[in-house]
C-alpha cells in the first residue's frame, strides 16, 4: 500500500482536567472513505478540528500529505475540503458572492470559480437562487451550498461532519454517489455522522471512537464478523456499552401517556 495520506501517532488532547483524546493512532490511505463514529463527547470533532488546525495544543503527531502540521506551514490546507456540523456562513452574501470568496481563498481564478460554481449550483437544482442572499435559503439549500464550497477547489482530502443534515432523499442519493466517485478517483474522505445506516453503506473503513480511544477499526464486514451483530447500530451499541435504549424509550412513552 502507498504512503498514508494522513498519520496520527499517540494523539492526546486535554481540556483542563478532562482528557478528551487518549493516545489515538491512525494511518489513513488514498481513496478510503472513513466512517468516523462514536457517541457525543467521544472526541470525534476534537480529532477533526486538530487535523484541520482549528484546535491547537495537543500531544502527539499529526501528519497530512507527509507534512507535520505543527511546523507552522499551512500550505496543506489548500488540498483539504471541510463541511462542519454547524456552519457559520456569510449569509448576507449571495451564493455567487460566497462561493467566489471561498474559491479565491483557495487561490482559484475568479472566472474559473464563477463558471464552476454556477454549474455545480445547477446540478444541485439551485441555479434560480444563485444570485439570492443565503439568509433566505432553507436548511437544505444552505447545506448544498456548503457542500459545493467544500469541493469547489477539487480537494484531495475531505472532512465531512453530518454533511447530509437537511438534505432531501434525492439529494442524499446524489451526494452518496458523488462520494463513491470521488473515492474511485483517489480522493480520501473522512465522514463523521450519527446516521449509522449511511455510514454502514458508504464507508470502506469504519473507525469507532469511545471515551477518547479507538475501540474498533475495519470494514463493516470485519466489524460484523468480530462482534456477531447484524447492523452497525447494534455493533455501535455493543462496543460503547449502551443497551438501555428500549427501557428509556418505554419509560419516555409511558411518561408522555401518563395522565398526571
Amino acid at each position: 500500500m502507498n504512503e498514508p495520506i494522513l498519520t496520527i501517532k499517540n494523539l492526546n488532547k486535554t481540556y483542563g482536567e478532562n482528557q478528551v483524546l487518549k493516545g489515538i493512532d491512525l494511518d489513513i490511505y488514498q481513496g478510503q472513505i472513513i466512517g468516523y463514529i462514536g457517541p457525543n463527547g467521544a472526541g470525534k470533532s476534537t480529532t477533526v478540528k486538530l487535523m484541520l488546525g482549528l484546535e491547537v495544543g495537543f500531544n502527539g503527531e499529526i501528519k497530512i500529505f507527509g507534512q507535520d502540521i505543527s511546523n507552522g506551514d499551512i500550505e496543506y490546507k489548500r488540498r483539504i475540503g471541510y463541511v462542519p456540523e454547524v456552519a457559520e456562513m456569510y449569509d448576507n452574501l449571495t451564493a455567487q458572492e460566497y462561493l467566489t470568496f471561498i474559491g479565491e481563498l483557495y487561490g482559484m481564478d475568479s472566472e474559473v470559480v464563477k463558471e464552476k460554481a454556477i454549474n455545480l449550483m445547477k446540478l444541485f437544482g439551485l441555479e434560480d437562487v444563485y444570485h439570492t442572499r443565503i439568509n433566505s435559503y432553507s436548511k437544505g439549500m444552505k447545506q448544498k451550498t456548503l457542500i459545493i464550497s467544500s469541493l469547489l477547489h477539487n480537494p484531495d482530502l475531505l472532512f465531512l461532519d453530518e454533511p447530509i443534515s437537511g438534505l432531501d432523499a434525492n439529494s442524499v442519493m446524489i451526494f452518496k454517489e458523488i462520494l463513491a466517485q470521488l473515492a474511485q478517483q483517489g480522493k480520501t474522505i473522512f465522514y463523521s455522522s450519527h446516521i449509522m445506516d449511511v455510514v454502514e453503506k458508504i464507508s470502506s473503513r469504519i473507525i469507532l471512537l469511545n471515551n477518547g480511544q479507538i475501540v474498533a477499526d475495519g470494514s463493516f464486514d470485519e466489524l460484523k464478523a468480530k462482534n456477531k451483530e447484524g447492523t452497525l447500530e447494534e455493533i455501535f451499541n455493543q462496543l460503547t456499552g449502551f443497551d438501555e435504549h428500549k427501557e428509556i424509550a418505554e419509560e419516555f412513552v409511558a411518561t408522555v401517556q401518563d395522565e398526571v
